[in-house]
């Protein structure tokens, strides 16, 4: 089984649709050049900066990973907020409304989506292939899934992906297996990408990098979007500088877990009144997390 392509110029119905049915799609012309200009911009000269990793089994011992994106370049907003992602994992992760009685108030209510974490990723030559995983085992997700996913994917291409450099590795349909089954290599297909590209995948599809044999690394941007009420991967409480965060649009700041949900998870509580942590932003003297007035 192949992995499927769609154009920027498809819907996130479309994107939606291919990703339910097959857990993963690869869509072409993802980043404009501008987006994907000023992340390499940004981005290259600190990978070049940082070791590789001492991970033998898991991270790799030759590959890069930097997180905090959204502290170190203003460009991962327009990741974030592309529609293409955005709204198309709005229509994987909110659906299937819980019901709550409230006394003899029936109420319908879904969660909302949070990013789970951000890092951009380079693959560097000798890399062996990444042990294949699902991205939601981090919350002990139980497969299959028949109500909803936990998490939505994103891998932007920065640079070419090839078979030859790591291009990650998937198990299209995986995500219909059971816990039972054991994932196998010679069942991935590599997700072959111009820069700009993007490949996303559902949280339930086995997948992982893949064995680099070139002689150049291959680079690219991971940034999940989570259901709301799951624990942040990365804590972008302590990863993103407030004032950085307090620049941003008020959806990429709820995007970020700085918002109250529906059922009044993450509530802060000033003055004796319970809030929601964009009011406590708005506050001239809250400098840094915990310190409230």
């Amino acid at each position: 089984m192949s992995i499927r392509k769609l154009s920027n110029t498809a819907s996130p119905d479309e994107i939606a649709a291919v990703l339910s049915e097959d857990g993963v799609v690869c869509v072409t012309g993802f980043a404009s050049p501008e987006t994907l200009s000023g992340l390499k911009e940004d981005l290259m000269p600190l990978l070049d900066q940082i070791p590789a990793g001492d991970d033998p089994f898991f991270h790799g011992e030759k590959t890069r990973r930097l997180s905090r994106l959204f502290g170190r370049t203003d460009h991962a907003v327009s990741i974030a907020l592309n529609p293409l992602f955005l709204e198309t994992a709005r229509k994987i992760l909110q659906v299937n409304p819980v019901k709550i009685w409230l006394g003899d108030q029936m109420l319908e209510s879904v969660s909302d989506i949070q990013v789970g974490a951000t890092q951009a990723i380079q693959i560097w030559p000798g890399q062996p292939g990444q042990p294949l995983h699902r991205d939601d085992a981090v919350y002990l997700w139980r497969h299959p899934t028949f109500e909803r996913e936990a998490r939505v994917n994103v891998m932007v291409a920065l640079t070419e992906f090839t078979h030859e450099n790591g291009a990650t590795r998937v198990i299209p349909g995986s995500h219909k297996w059971d816990d039972e089954r054991m994932p196998r290599v010679e069942e991935t297909v590599s997700a072959e990408m111009s820069a700009g590209d993007a490949l996303m995948w559902l949280g339930s599809t086995y997948h992982g990098g893949g064995e680099n044999t070139s002689n150049g690394p291959r680079t690219g941007i991971s940034m999940p979007y989570d259901l709301s009420f799951l624990r942040q991967e990365e804590n972008q409480y302590l990863s993103v500088p407030i004032e950085k965060v307090k620049a941003f649009p008020e959806e990429v700041q709820r995007l970020l877990g700085w918002s109250r949900g529906e059922t009044f998870l993450g509530w802060v509580e000033i003055g004796g009144k319970i809030v929601d942590p964009l009011e406590l932003l708005k506050l001239e003297g809250f400098k840094e997390v915990g310190l409230i007035p």
